[in-house]
């Protein structure tokens, strides 16, 4: 199962496009909220549910101990976003200035979230938030590079209007030229249309000179949902956004099996202690269960 990251060059829906990716896959699935400039679900979608106790900020402690200390972390740290466990949130930092104890922190994160996806079968979607870059490069505090490096997609989410294709010009070129020297090629990138303004698919596709993967509805109600929580807009389950975001997981699932049949990727050699955890996720619904 793929591990995709959700950037973008400015506010364009990350989170919501990350949440209804999440909730609409078929199979298990995990949004790991990972913007340094700090998690909003916690505050908004679960109203709080969740504690300033729980979430990636205490995975940096684990990390320093070894990878099973993290990977034991990783999965007492996971919410349960249904009833049955399936779709799981690592909630994000509840400070900005957290983000400094993370630096250490990602490269072995973006590890466990790759057995989680290969060993435990799950959709392990992250929420990088917005791109910072410094001299040309992702700034290493403010971008979680090693997970964009790691990741099998990267995902730029746009929408179709100038103002936010005039921002995404400004980024994609040092974010595909970061990919191709630190990560795992320059065709790891795509982008994430938000289906908002004049321009369709292929504009601007053309426009950046990168394949839109999937696309997804401007859905005010769903989205407003997600971002505040609350009670559900009356047919919630129906709803465009969701349904359009059935359809995108299975794009971007198709995306990446591509890209990896045309890559010829090697298997990643297995940690069994990772592996062993991680497993366990599917056998309980975690904190609530």
């Amino acid at each position: 199962m793929p591990v995709t990251a959700l950037v973008s060059a400015k506010s364009c829906g990350v989170t919501t496009a990350a949440l209804a990716l999440t909730l609409a896959s078929k199979r298990p699935s995990l949004l790991a909220e990972c913007d340094p400039a700090g998690g909003t679900i916690r505050a908004g979608f679960l109203q709080q549910e969740v504690g300033a106790g729980f979430g990636l900020y205490h995975l940096a402690a684990a990390q320093r101990t070894g990878p099973d200390a993290l990977a034991q972390a990783f999965a007492s740290h996971l919410w349960p976003m249904d009833e049955a466990g399936h779709r799981k949130l690592l909630p994000g930092l509840t400070d900005p200035a957290q983000a400094a104890a993370m630096d250490r922190s990602w490269t072995s994160l973006a590890e466990v979230m790759h057995v989680l996806a290969e060993e435990a079968g799950y959709d392990v979607l992250i929420d990088a938030g917005r791109l910072a870059l410094q001299s040309g490069q992702l700034h290493p505090l403010l971008t979680p590079a090693p997970l964009l490096h790691q990741a099998d997609l990267v995902l730029l989410v746009v929408r179709g209007t100038e103002q936010s294709l005039t921002l995404a010009r400004h980024v994609i070129d040092p974010l595909r030229t970061e990919l191709a020297e630190r990560g795992s090629g320059p065709d790891a990138l795509g982008l994430l249309l938000i289906e908002d303004g004049p321009y369709r698919a292929h504009q601007v596709a053309e426009a950046l000179k990168t394949p839109v993967l999937a696309g997804l509805p401007l859905d005010a109600a769903t989205a407003d949902y997600f971002m505040s929580g609350g009670r559900p807009p009356r047919g919630y389950g129906r709803s465009l956004l969701l349904r359009h975001a059935r359809t995108a997981t299975e794009q971007v699932e198709a995306a990446a099996s591509r890209r990896r049949i045309q890559q010829q990727y090697p298997a990643r050699p297995a940690n069994p202690q990772l592996a062993g955890v991680l497993q366990r996720l599917s056998e309980r619904g975690g904190p609530r269960g």
